[in-house]
């Protein structure tokens, strides 16, 4: 079912740049350096990024030649590695204590509670105890819509009053949870304050108060971009990725673009890699990201 999942929401993908790389150069008998000013430029109508376009010709160049590799679908397969090797994470995501915490950031408007009543269902149907705090106070809305998430996914929730601390609300969530022994607590943030300067120095105190009054807790900051946004989403996001020290990205909405190569990018231009993905609009449809079963989906050779 994962599979069938993968393979719909990078459907649009690859059907667009990813199946013209497959299709002309799978069909090759000799490798030229053509070939790699061709792919460089399929790369990057893919919106791979310039820079990372570079990086995976230059790597695969240097690899066909170690592989004595002769045919365009053998580089092909030399590419599918690379790419997986480029997107792998260093570590696993730390929830390894209880309870340990999650905060979710990002602009307004890129599906970031949707994200958390997703990721809600994903933890509880692991069996987890999961906590959401509504640490967005300064939108009414935004609780509510969080509320319903938790109610679809069979989460809790406690909210605050408008315009309480957000970093006050996180911290109270926290002690909440280690007292009524929960496994997960899933906070959201504020996407839009008064101008960008207040946002980050907001987001940087929440990350503060959570680590400096709870040592003993795993905490891991996933910043959600639109896939459909692309290579300008992550250009932007690089001041949350600072101020909130992020340690992984949420893509959603990858089933609704036909230029899914900014997945590739992400880790090699945030420094942080992305842990899951948004294949399609049900609770479900939130993946775990694994970089080999993406690679073999996005480079399918049959």
């Amino acid at each position: 079912m994962a599979d069938n999942k993968l393979d719909f929401g990078l459907r649009k993908t690859k059907k667009g740049f990813f199946q013209t790389i497959i299709g002309a150069f799978t069909a090759l008998t000799e490798i030229d350096d053509e070939f790699y000013e061709d792919m460089l430029d399929q790369l990057i109508l893919a919106d791979v990024g310039y820079e990372t376009s570079q990086h995976l010709v230059t790597e695969l160049e240097k690899r066909v030649g170690k592989e004595r590799a002769k045919s365009g679908e053998d580089a092909v397969r030399i590419l599918k590695n690379i790419i997986a090797e480029e997107m792998t994470a260093d570590r696993d995501l730390n929830l390894s204590t209880k309870p340990s915490v999650i905060l979710v950031i990002g602009v307004n408007g890129v599906g970031k509670t949707t994200s958390i009543g997703k990721l809600a269902n994903l933890y509880k149907k692991q069996g987890k105890k999961v906590l959401l705090r509504a640490g967005d106070t300064f939108r009414a809305a935004a609780a509510n819509q969080l509320g319903e998430w938790a109610q679809r996914s069979g989460a809790d929730i406690v909210t605050e009053k408008e315009g309480a601390d957000p970093a006050s609300v996180v911290f109270n969530a926290v002690r909440k949870a280690k007292k009524e022994n929960y496994d997960i607590v899933i906070c959201d943030t504020a996407g839009r304050l008064h101008n960008k300067k207040n946002l980050m120095a907001e987001l940087s105190k929440i990350r503060r108060v959570v680590t400096k009054r709870g040592e003993d807790i795993a905490v891991e900051t996933l910043l959600v971009l639109e896939a459909v946004t692309g290579q300008n989403a992550i250009s932007q996001a690089k001041e949350f990725i600072s101020a909130a020290e992020a340690t992984g990205v949420i893509l959603t909405k990858l089933d609704g673009t036909a230029k899914g190569g900014s997945v590739i990018s992400v880790k090699r231009q945030l420094g942080v890699p992305v842990r899951f993905i948004g294949v399609g609009e049900g609770i479900d449809d939130l993946m775990i990201f694994n970089a080999r079963d993406f690679a073999d989906t996005l480079v399918s050779l049959n």
